[in-house]
């Protein structure tokens, strides 16, 4: 199901547990390394994704070159790759069964969010959970503590 409204927002936000940061990058001006410290300070368990940091530790946490070499199960995978790759992560993400992807701003292709929606996958696209996590707490429809303690 692809999930636009605040209330589906606030839904897949408040049952995530653990997501998987697909293209995790160990500098601290990219985005996706400032969105994996704010999901982290929202007291979910992050598990960074990058083959090419594959064996290093990216804030402490073990760096794993792919969604199927993850341990254990994952709820929702959050991604920071170029577009053109997003059917191949979505062939993996269905694979795996892992629940909920969610897309960065600019990360869209129209054939791998159909076959995410086709295969049962909630889907976020074009957003930023550290930008709609402040904006729905602003509007009351989040607690003002972190997601998970």
């Amino acid at each position: 199901m692809r999930l636009e409204s605040d209330e589906s927002l606030v839904s897949l936000l408040s049952s995530v547990r653990r997501v998987a940061v697909v293209g995790a990058s160990p500098k601290p001006d990219r985005p996706s390394h400032r969105v994996m410290r704010f999901l982290l300070e929202e007291g979910l368990e992050v598990v960074p994704v990058n083959p090419a940091l594959t064996g290093k530790t990216l804030l402490g946490l073990p760096v794993y070159p792919s969604l199927a070499e993850v341990p254990g199960p994952v709820d929702m995978a959050d991604i920071f790759r170029d577009s053109l790759v997003l059917p191949e992560i979505t062939k993996a993400l269905i694979g795996l069964k892992i629940p909920a992807m969610w897309t960065q701003l600019g990360v869209t292709h129209l054939q791998a969010e159909q076959a995410a929606l086709a295969a049962g996958i909630n889907l976020v696209i074009d957003r930023c959970p550290a930008i709609e996590v402040p904006r729905l707490r602003k509007l009351g429809l989040l607690p003002a503590q972190p997601l998970r303690r």
